[in-house]
């Protein structure tokens, strides 16, 4: 008995019980907690892509379009029939986003951010199971997850130079705070140009910026700007849709000083004088043959109107556009051209209203002494002007070709104001 008492051997097999088991309990938490952080990762995914599909859908399109595409998405991500309803329309919710105070608030109607929120939970029969867990009373977890989206406007396609294929500038410009030059290709400038502090040029790679060896002595503020990136041009994409819209007297493409939904139609190949134009109207005007262009002449006043045909333009200097929309479908490369001195937008130093747009499926090709006052010109071809330009009160160039300018620029920024009927695209990001 003495020796049965003093006797350890086997002592480690009940040990390596406790242990056994005690290995097991963490294994099986291990699982349970792996299982719903994986969960929370799927429904994650799914919120993040809900979210996207609802914002981009809702840019042109109703509520219920919107939330139909995100329910689409989300079914993908996670069949109902694996994870049960892990999104309803109500959770879909769209609104305006704070992104200071990090607050989202809902408006019906908003196209600016929508909040989506995913889950598996018991309302819905689909919580998740456990394993390890349910020896503690947790048969089922519930596990949720949430995203928010919104719409952004970049500020280069906001003010600036944007162009699909490489910009041009040449000698003694001069960019203000605000302004912005941006290439998805790459960005050539010469010398004596002065870069204020705040202004933006940037490129998807800037080894690809073609300056002189001494460029960054020879141009005040250059380095500082520099910056890299790339845009998705979206407002190219819609300008045929735009264009489209402005004929068939859309209102989601008319700015609120065209009254009346009765289009004045001219002739095929008809001149235009002063009297066939009419306040707070549409203009169509239809040339019948591919290379005919119609001159805005003899000091031609062209004031809260809009103009579209598929005729190459030309604008003689006294032309005024104030407040105005030009489109034109013609896709040659000097779709609208001009004479020396062309003034697009009213001068008022950046006050609200006086703003002009020129849409273009071709090229823009204007001379020397070009002045932009809250102007807008996009092209889906190239844009060119030679030496003089002013554009200290407000201009957006946008160009799915090359845009080239020469010597003797001033180029400013309005921040918006002057330029509220500028056409724009709108950009998407996760906000939280």
């Amino acid at each position: 008995m003495k020796a049965f008492h003093t006797d350890q051997s086997g002592g480690i097999t009940a040990f390596a019980l406790f242990l056994f088991v005690t290995m097991v309990v963490v294994a099986g938490l291990a699982v349970d907690v792996s299982n719903l952080f994986a969960r929370q990762t799927y429904l994650q995914i799914a919120a993040d892509s809900a979210g996207h599909a609802a914002i981009y859908t809702r840019e042109t399109e109703s509520e219920e379009t919107a939330i139909q595409a995100a329910l689409d998405v989300a079914q993908g991500a996670m069949p109902p029939e694996l994870f049960g309803q892990v999104l309803t329309s109500n959770d879909i919710v769209f609104g305006t986003y704070d992104s200071e105070t990090l607050t989202f608030t809902e408006q019906p109607g908003a196209r600016g951010a929508v909040f989506v929120s995913t889950g598996q939970v018991a309302a819905r029969d689909n919580s998740v199971a456990s394993y390890l867990l349910k020896f503690v009373g947790l048969d089922v977890v519930d596990v949720t997850a949430g995203s928010v989206y919104e719409t952004f406007r970049p500020i280069c396609l906001r003010e600036g130079f944007v162009a699909d294929g490489m910009v041009d500038v040449q000698s003694n410009n001069t960019y203000f705070r605000g302004f912005c030059i941006h290439s998805n290709s790459y960005i050539s400038i010469n010398n004596n140009n002065v870069f204020e502090t705040g202004t933006i040029v940037s490129m998807p790679d800037l080894n690809l910026l073609d300056i002189a060896a001494s460029g960054f002595e020879q141009n005040e503020g250059l380095e500082a700007a520099l910056r890299e990136g790339h845009y998705n041009l979206r407002i190219l994409n819609r300008l045929t849709d735009i264009i489209d819209g402005l004929r068939d007297m859309d209102p989601d493409y008319l700015p609120d000083y065209i009254s009346s939904f009765v289009p004045v139609v001219f002739e095929p190949n008809k001149n235009i004088a002063q009297s066939d134009l009419v306040a707070n109207r549409v203009h169509i005007m239809t040339c019948n043959n591919d290379g005919k262009q119609i001159t805005l002449s003899n000091s031609l006043a062209l004031h809260e109107m809009v103009i579209v045909t598929n005729c190459k333009m030309k604008f003689d200097k006294s032309v005024t556009i104030e407040d105005a929309i030009i489109a034109t479908t013609h896709t040659s490369d000097r779709s609208f051209n001009s004479s020396q001195g062309f003034t697009i937008g009213r001068d008022d130093h950046c006050a609200e209203g006086g703003g002009a747009q020129l849409l273009t499926m071709g090229g823009v090709s204007f001379p020397s002494g070009m002045e932009a006052y809250g102007g807008q010109i996009i092209a889906m071809g190239d844009i060119e002007f030679t030496a003089n330009a002013n554009g200290i009160e407000g201009i957006s160039l946008v160009a799915g070709g090359v845009i080239s300018g020469t010597s003797n620029m001033e180029m400013g920024f309005c921040y918006g104001a002057g330029m509220e009927d500028n056409f724009e695209a709108e950009y998407f990001r996760l906000a939280g």
